[in-house]
């Protein structure tokens, strides 16, 4: 790319940035810093301004830079990641948008506490939503360093380096200024542009191969060097029992782990009623549907357009595959139209990455102040008389005083993720995000299923089964090739991986469950069966919900 073209990118790149900080800006004026605000922006939101901010939470960098990757470089073995984060809605959608929506305020932990013991249960899940919130930041960093160092016209390390700092800075910026308003205001603009992009590129592949889908099929395969083995399962996971049960692992690990993400819980409280909850879901069920089947089209278009070796040799991990697919559609490296489809599509993915770590930086600095800074305080002093209630002076300066804990955490966060961002450069940004669906499906979503819909679920059974799926989930990753012992590993120079698999779902998320179950029908303790019946009332109707 030459100079002049670089610039232009760089413009473009540049003005969505300005635009999102004014954003911030607008909407964070007249703002009262109170928790229910900077939480939930005052619950203001309608369901299909939630919906879009959904999708937009949702539709993350993975999937627009790494699943069409993985499509590029394995073809069906790719499509896996686009089909499973689909049929996950389905599971968000019937189990738990509206019941999450009534029993809670702010955090996963708020749904949990309805009917147990609050301290340790606050504890448990803070603790395993920040876990995941840090992953998913992670892959989010990554794929942010890929793309930056791209467009700048090399792949240099410090170049990637800067751009995961900046990342960080400006996410931190973000959630720190503006909240939970702010983060829903930049996650609606960014799916719209998304979208957009994405149906453009869409069009252009199939226009290319004049509309004949056949046509792409055959070329994608002609050009992967893989010939029909392209379009055929096991390019990736069909080596072996190993490769086989790691398939089954991710597979387990996308369809349940959208159920337990902290950041996609936290938006189902940003609409007014339990109603608004469900229809937010069906309106971004229509959007991520739609995105999803549009990866595969772009994958398979980056594979016959671009060539398998040529998004290889960019990124060993594909990361960079929509980008060189943007350029070549708009007529290669040195042409004017190659350059602004590029920068349109560098935007947008930056876009992309910057709304989504907004999102789960908000989430996790959520659970920070309100669930782990609120459980291990001092605690509240003795009120002289009456209820709490009577002493709203009291009330709101705890309140501002967790917001301002969460704006801290959200800084601590971010130089966490920055950090973990830089060691795991060289990792699929797709491949990460699995790794943190795997951890959200074996620690968030047994407790939350348990708490919803098992009568005899106890304290000790929640806790177990948070830490049942989550210290698992860890160390298996920990001792997996995924860390060490093989070529693409974070610390390729030594071998101490003891676990066969790369995702660790398979083991983790049914340990989560036996945990949860084992935790109640060993300990003493019984279920409360009055606040059990509340609970129930009041996921099902809505009575009683904030």
């Amino acid at each position: 790319m030459s100079g002049d073209h670089q610039t232009l990118a760089l413009l473009l790149f540049s003005a969505f940035v300005a635009v999102t900080l004014g954003i911030t800006t607008w909407v964070s004026r007249d703002r009262h810093g109170s928790a229910e605000e900077f939480y939930t922006g005052g619950r203001l939101f309608s369901p299909m301004e939630n919906g879009f901010a959904i999708a937009g939470d949702y539709m993350s960098a993975a999937s627009f830079l790494g699943i069409s990757g993985l499509i590029a470089l394995f073809g069906y073995d790719g499509m896996l990641y686009s089909v499973g984060f689909l049929v996950a809605w389905l599971v968000v959608l019937l189990l738990v948008a509206e019941l999450v929506r009534n029993c809670g305020r702010f955090t996963l932990a708020d749904v949990v506490a309805t009917r147990m013991r609050e301290r340790p249960v606050r504890i448990a899940a803070g603790t395993s939503s920040v876990a995941v919130s840090v992953l998913y930041l992670v892959a989010q960093m990554v794929g942010a360093g890929s793309l930056v160092s791209l467009l700048l016209g090399g792949t240099s390390e410090a170049a990637r380096a800067w751009t995961v700092i900046g990342v960080g800075a400006l996410m931190v910026v973000y959630v720190t200024l503006g909240g939970m308003r702010a983060t829903t205001w930049i996650q609606i603009v960014k799916a719209v542009l998304l979208m957009a992009g994405t149906v453009a590129l869409t069009v252009l592949v199939l226009l290319r191969f004049h509309g004949d889908f056949n046509a792409l099929l055959t070329t994608a395969a002609e050009r992967s060097g893989h010939g029909q083995g392209f379009l055929s399962p096991g390019l990736a996971y069909g080596g072996g029992w190993t490769a086989r049960f790691d398939f089954i692992s991710l597979g387990l690990a996308l369809v349940l782990g959208t159920a337990g993400l902290p950041h996609i819980l936290s938006r189902f409280y940003t609409v007014p009623t339990a109603r608004a909850a469900r229809r937010s879901v069906v309106w971004s069920i229509g959007l991520i549907g739609s995105f999803y089947l549009m990866t595969i089209v772009l994958g398979l278009g980056a594979a016959a357009v671009v060539g398998t070796d040529e998004v290889r040799a960019s990124s060993a991990a594909g990361n960079t595959a929509v980008p060189l697919l943007a350029l070549d559609l708009g007529g290669g490296a040195g042409s004017t139209g190659g350059t602004v489809l590029f920068a349109v599509v560098a935007a947008i993915a930056f876009a992309t990455i910057l709304a989504v770590v907004a999102g789960i930086t908000l989430a996790s600095s959520a659970s920070v102040a309100h669930d782990l800074y609120a459980s291990l305080k001092k605690p509240r002093p003795e009120f002289p008389a009456g209820s709490p209630a009577d002493f709203p002076a009291t009330l709101d300066t705890e309140a501002r005083g967790e917001v301002a804990v969460a704006r801290f955490a959200a800084a601590g966060i971010g130089a966490v993720a920055i950090a973990l961002g830089l060691l795991a450069r060289d990792l699929n940004v797709a491949f990460l995000v699995g790794l943190a669906f795997a951890v959200a499906a074996s620690a968030n979503l047994p407790v939350l299923l348990y708490s919803l819909f098992w009568r005899n679920f106890t304290t000790r059974g929640a806790v177990w089964s948070v830490y049942g799926g989550l210290v698992p989930a860890v160390l298996l990753v920990v001792f997996s090739p995924v860390v060490s012992g093989s070529p693409e590993a974070l610390f390729p120079g030594v071998d101490f991986h003891v676990f066969p698999l790369q995702n660790p779902g398979l083991v983790s998320i049914p340990l989560g469950f036996l945990a949860g179950w084992i935790g109640t029908v060993l300990g003493r303790e019984r279920a409360d069966e009055a606040k059990h019946a509340e609970s129930e009332v009041r996921s099902l109707t809505g009575a009683g919900a904030v």
